[in-house]
């Protein structure tokens, strides 16, 4: 395989072409910068599956504060309020954005933002486009607005393997293209790589996101947040399709309810119902399948004949599988959706690692803590975009030219990772299962497979998930079933990677909720 040093300039390099990627590039025009997408523009991205809209209190009857309040109870203690203000203060504007972008977004009668509900939410709230198909609409805006900017070098068919640290800085990126191995010099990359969904048998996410960032991210030596943290959906369509439909929020906001195999709606008793936490809704589902029971989503009362034109991405996998929404009810069960751990970064972007930024699902900027509300991840990444593209504008674009490293890694492939990680660090977990994972884990996190990246996310969350001796949000340990009374935000970094051995330090830190 051959390798280069190929001069950029120095120019920002953004790895990720979701909206977080998408919205930061834009921003940064017309300032010159790089966008790295393993794969052409529009496709494999999470942005394109999600069919939860945007929050932003929009409605005559909601304010930021409303927003503010189910934010910090969705976040269970968790949530950073200072950041989760400013993010809901900057959503409303931040729609007008999207709008001004030519965003689709649904509208009533008399022509005004269409809002819905969705679970966990005191108020509708949520912008939709074309139905249940917001992120497919929005990347697709999005995308043609990267083309027709001239500042924005699109680099399609380019995986970035590593990020390259000297004298305490980032110095470059290196990257596979088809025909080798590539160096980028830059003092300055912003992750916008998504989540981690790939990593689970179970998910809604392409099958590629398996914490591609944050394993760039660790290997720069940059500081971790909450990664124990991970949002199972509790309504994906459960056929043999990976990834897994996802049976949108919206749909209970309609007012479906969730039964078992004799049609008993086994939420009744549970404050919220339907629409409780995703965390306590993905505990039940996965309650009732542990029995031997299948669960459905039954939408047949509140909807029947209109569900095709509400829900016509829905109704489109639905019938793929053999099922018609309008007369049957729909079979669900809990997937990998979203992670709110990450990159730990300030309110601009900054990791702990100079030259380091990270943005969208890939971060942890405190908004979301233990448990993300619906409808705040696209919202998140359309309101910080902004301000990391003006803190990457307004740093020095020095560089210098970068020595690729001895080792470059394979590609990676999460594969041979997903039953372990499924075992492990699903919606209810155990600390010898923990412990076992962490052991299985190792020789591969510090091998020269495909598997190394996968296994070493994984292996990280593992060892997150330990350490935290409570239940708290979408964290649930049966070992640890309370949750305890304080609230502490944890940080990880690795530290060294070697032969047989990965040292990792920690922290505890408070948060301002």
């Amino acid at each position: 395989m051959s390798s280069d040093v190929h001069d950029i300039g120095g120019v920002p390099v953004i790895i990720g072409a979701g909206v977080a990627g998408l919205m930061t590039a834009l921003h940064l025009a017309p300032q010159p910068v790089v966008l790295l997408s393993r794969t052409p523009l529009g496709t494999e991205a999470s942005t394109t599956l999600a069919q939860g809209g945007v929050a932003a209190s929009l409605g005559a009857d909601d304010s930021p504060e409303l927003h503010l309040a189910d934010t910090l109870a969705a976040g269970d203690g968790l949530c950073d309020e200072a950041i989760a203000r400013r993010v809901v203060e900057a959503l409303p504007s931040a729609i007008d954005s999207l709008v001004r972008l030519g965003a689709p977004f649904d509208r009533t009668l008399d022509g005004a933002l269409r809002l819905g509900l969705e679970a966990a939410h005191s108020r509708p709230r949520i912008v939709h486009a074309a139905g249940d198909a917001t992120g497919r609409e929005l990347l697709h805006v999005l995308v043609a607005a990267v083309r027709r900017t001239r500042s924005i070098t699109i680099m399609e068919g380019m995986d970035a393997l590593r990020l390259i640290v000297a004298a305490g800085g980032l110095v470059g990126v290196v990257a596979a293209r088809q025909n080798g191995v590539v160096a980028l010099p830059t003092r300055r990359v912003v992750l916008a790589t998504g989540g981690i969904g790939g990593l689970f048998c179970d998910t809604t996410n392409p099958l590629a996101s398996f914490g591609h960032g944050l394993a760039l991210a660790a290997c720069a030596g940059a500081e971790l947040a909450d990664l124990e943290f991970v949002q199972f959906h509790p309504t994906a369509l459960d056929t043999a399709r990976r990834p897994m439909p996802l049976v949108s929020e919206a749909v209970r906001g309609e007012g479906a309810v969730l039964v078992d195999k004799q049609g008993r709606r086994f939420l009744a008793g549970v404050p919220g119902g339907e629409l409780a936490s995703r965390d306590v809704v993905a505990r039940a589902v996965c309650a009732q399948l542990e029995t031997g029971n299948r669960v459905f989503l039954d939408a047949r009362q509140c909807l029947g004949p209109k569900f095709s034109k509400r829900f016509p991405v829905i109704e489109a996998a639905c019938r793929q599988a053999g099922i018609d929404p309008a007369v049957e009810p729909i079979p669900v069960r809990p997937a990998a959706h979203y992670h709110m751990g990450g990159v730990a970064v300030d309110a601009e972007g900054h990791s702990s690692v100079t030259g380091l930024w990270a943005c969208g699902e890939v971060a942890c900027t405190g908004l979301h803590g233990a448990n993300r509300l619906a409808s705040n991840s696209l919202a998140e990444a359309v309101a910080t975009a902004v301000w990391v593209a003006e803190s990457v504008a307004g740093t020095c674009a020095g560089w210098q030219w970068p020595r690729l490293p001895a080792i470059v890694p394979m590609r990676p492939d999460p594969s041979s990772v997903r039953r372990i990680a499924s075992d492990a660090l699903g919606i209810i977990r155990n600390g010898k299962a923990l412990r076992q994972a962490v052991t299985t884990l190792l020789p591969l996190a510090v091998g020269a497979t495909a598997a190394a990246d996968p296994a070493l996310v994984a292996m990280l969350i593992a060892i997150a998930a330990l350490r935290r001796e409570e239940s708290r949000g979408s964290h649930y340990r049966s070992d640890f079933p309370r949750r305890q009374a304080a609230a502490a935000a944890s940080r990880l970094t690795l530290c060294t990677a070697f032969e047989s051995a990965v040292a990792v330090s920690w922290r505890a830190s408070e948060r301002s909720s």
